[in-house]
């Protein structure tokens, strides 16, 4: 973290050896951890912890991890959240990131790979070390001292992963980027190319960025992706 703070971690599961694991591994990294086995538990830890980033089971005995990253959203934190599960049907991954997450990792899983993801969910989160800017196409402003994204003068909400994918877009506009080109830049590791997780990232972005306006955000088929204005 910039103020060189130890990141602070919050891991949510109803198994305590796999919670004690998670946390116990990070702490090692020199994280702060602790646990939760509940959303009413979870919910409360963060109130008072004020994690810099979550790991959450989507399976809890009170209600779903859908409904505690709900409850986090409607208290104005946007704290990164990674869902770590058993639930492994497409389905429940595109709900996952669809719904604010910013990566899915199914059970049985590997601590060093969610180390590794984590680490890269906190860089996109925090941001890189560049001068910091504004970046304009057409009616689409993102702020890059902020972290505001407006469209039209409308504020959009996104997720920092959702963030670090338009910012890319928008950097390298008009350029068209291909799937591999996001997946480095933005994720940091290999998905082997059996993810279609640019693909759900990138409609969930269009709904918020292109809602209602003109077209900015665009699938070049069998290339990639790009933001820029289409001239008439």
């Amino acid at each position: 973290m910039q103020n060189e703070e130890p990141v602070r971690l919050l891991v949510v599961d109803d198994e305590p050896h796999i919670a004690d694991l998670v946390a116990t591994v990070a702490r090692y990294e020199g994280w702060q951890a602790v646990t939760a086995g509940t959303g009413a538990d979870a919910l409360e830890k963060a109130a008072s912890f004020g994690p810099d980033i979550v790991v959450l089971d989507l399976m809890l005995p009170d209600f779903d991890g859908f409904a505690v990253l709900d409850r986090l959203r409607e208290t104005g934190r946007a704290v990164p959240v990674v869902f770590l599960t058993a639930k492994d049907a497409t389905a429940d991954r595109i709900a996952g990131l669809t719904r604010g997450g910013d990566d899915y990792l199914v059970k049985p899983f590997s601590v060093e790979e969610l180390m590794a993801r984590l680490r890269a969910v906190l860089r996109r989160s925090t941001g890189p070390a560049w001068k910091r800017s504004v970046i304009e196409v057409a009616d689409l402003v993102l702020d890059e001292d902020t972290r505001e994204v407006r469209r039209g003068g409308r504020d959009v909400s996104l997720t920092p992963t959702e963030y670090e994918l338009l910012r890319y877009l928008m950097r390298r506009s008009p350029a068209v980027l291909t799937k591999a080109q996001i997946l480095d830049h933005v994720w940091e590791y290999d998905f082997g190319g059996k993810s279609n997780v640019v693909e759900l990232v990138v409609s969930h972005l269009r709904r918020k960025v292109d809602d209602g306006g003109e077209p900015l955000i665009h699938t070049v088929r069998g290339v990639g992706y790009a933001v820029r204005a289409v001239s008439r």
